[in-house]
């Protein structure tokens, strides 16, 4: 029986493919070349998780016009209000580097919100790895923090984790 290889939360990795081939997502085309080289971290917010994998390619196939993908979907799609989209392409854009980077991201748990700032948590992770340079800038800006709030558990004889039922004198 082979032994599984324990997997760190962020890593660089090549991915082999035979021929050069193209890949759909949801009507979007992302061609793979024969080597490409990505970079993978792991984002978390609340009680969601998302694993990022991003790969520096040309303007043309970047974020910028719209290669994010998440889920099998456009983030765009994925996403549909404006403020979830800007969460996801601050680390590029404080960065401004939306024409050199695309991705693709599997996110699971939590709510909508929880999941756009994961994916931005892991974004900012995956973008250090790519430029160790990157750091400074995303570490001000506070998206390499985990955002530790999380919902409270609720306690025996309460209606929420604080809420207690209505007193009654008598």
């Amino acid at each position: 029986m082979k032994k599984k290889s324990s997997k760190s939360v962020a890593s660089v990795k090549r991915k082999q493919t035979v021929s050069s081939k193209s890949e759909n997502f949801g009507g979007n085309t992302i061609k793979k070349s024969k080597e490409s080289k990505y970079f993978e971290a792991i984002g978390r917010r609340k009680r969601a998780i998302a694993r990022v994998r991003i790969f520096a390619v040309s303007p043309s196939e970047s974020i910028e016009s719209g290669n994010f993908i998440i889920n099998g979907k456009n983030y765009k799609e994925y996403f549909p209000t404006t403020i979830l989209q800007q969460i996801i392409e601050l680390p590029f854009t404080k960065l401004k580097s939306e024409n050199r980077f695309n991705g693709t991201v599997k996110v699971s748990g939590g709510g909508i919100a929880g999941q756009a700032e994961a994916v931005r948590h892991g974004v900012s992770r995956a973008l250090i790895l790519f430029d160790v340079n990157f750091r400074k800038k995303l570490k001000k800006a506070g998206y390499l923090k985990r955002d530790p709030r999380e919902k409270e558990r609720r306690k025996f004889g309460l209606k929420k984790a604080r809420k207690a039922p209505q007193w009654s004198k008598r």
